[in-house]
């Protein structure tokens, strides 16, 4: 190695089977979805890798039964804006919760630990009823679904950002504020650009449960604004008619959370690990 050790073939053996393991569903996804349905329903996958028998019907009846394009569009509507807000405001609050005193602050960062083992499933009745038309009016609209998301994923992206912030050097904020630098200023300039690897990794983590949603996103959104997923749903009929054409739905879902993992994922473990513990 690099640093003049020598290479584990142990270790290396381990890695592989696992990257293996790890791959082999999503391979068998993309086998399946080039299967007709008679082909998916009497043999597995695996057979197809030497009995051939490949079509791209599954795709084109994808593109034909539903709008996906439009779809994909939407769910992108949703998970950018329900992945950028709550990670905006939790960076304020870890900041504060890190750096700043006032009379309260280890409670309220309790309370909100303590929020996360809330289910949110409890939350809907009420919140159907708050963005309802005898409410606020905005159900079955993109911004009732951002501000769903927002509230959900905010006690995790505190809890998790906070305990980044803990871990960076205290001399840094002393010497701005020594330099008479803002509480605002020392955010943008200093604690944003040393906390890139956690909010990275918390953006993959809010972007790929956004994007996966299927409840919040089939109970506050309507048929005209529905995102992929929901589509998918939808093409799994009653009697079991459709289900050909999911894998090759999911595989074509599966291609931005690809692209956003593979684009931030150098960040991914730096960012997770850094404030396991210390906290």
């Amino acid at each position: 190695m690099a640093d003049g050790r020598p290479r584990s073939t142990t270790s290396i053996i381990t890695m592989v089977v696992l990257c293996v393991l790890w791959t082999l569903p999503t391979v068998g996804l993309l086998v399946t979805s080039l299967r007709d349905r008679d082909a998916q329903a009497e043999t597995g996958w695996w057979t197809a890798l030497w009995n051939g028998g490949w079509t791209f019907d599954n795709y084109r009846g994808v593109f034909g039964s539903a709008d996906i394009g439009t779809s994909l569009l939407n769910s992108v509507i949703v998970a950018v804006p329900a992945t950028i807000i709550p990670i905006m405001f939790a960076a304020f609050a870890a900041y504060a919760f890190s750096f700043m005193d006032f009379r309260g602050k280890d409670v309220l960062f309790i309370a909100i630990v303590a929020v996360m083992v809330v289910p949110i499933q409890v939350a809907f009745q009420p919140l159907l009823n708050l963005f309802g038309p005898n409410g606020l009016g905005i159900s079955g609209q993109f911004i009732g679904v951002w501000i769903l998301h927002t509230g959900f994923g905010m006690p995790l992206a505190i809890y998790t950002l906070r305990n980044y912030m803990a871990t960076l050097p205290k001399t840094v904020i002393e010497s701005a504020k020594i330099d008479g630098a803002t509480h605002f200023q020392t955010f943008w300039r200093l604690i944003v650009p040393m906390s890139v690897p956690v909010i990275a990794a918390f953006a993959i983590l809010q972007f790929l449960w956004v994007w996966n949603d299927l409840l919040i996103a089939k109970l506050f959104l309507t048929t005209d604004n529905a995102t992929v997923i929901v589509k998918l749903q939808g093409l799994l009929g009653a009697q079991g008619q459709g289900t050909e054409f999911l894998p090759a739905g999911a595989f074509i879902s599966m291609v931005i959370p690809m692209i956003v993992f593979f684009t931030l994922q150098r960040f991914f473990v730096r960012g997770l690990t850094s404030g396991a513990v210390k906290g």
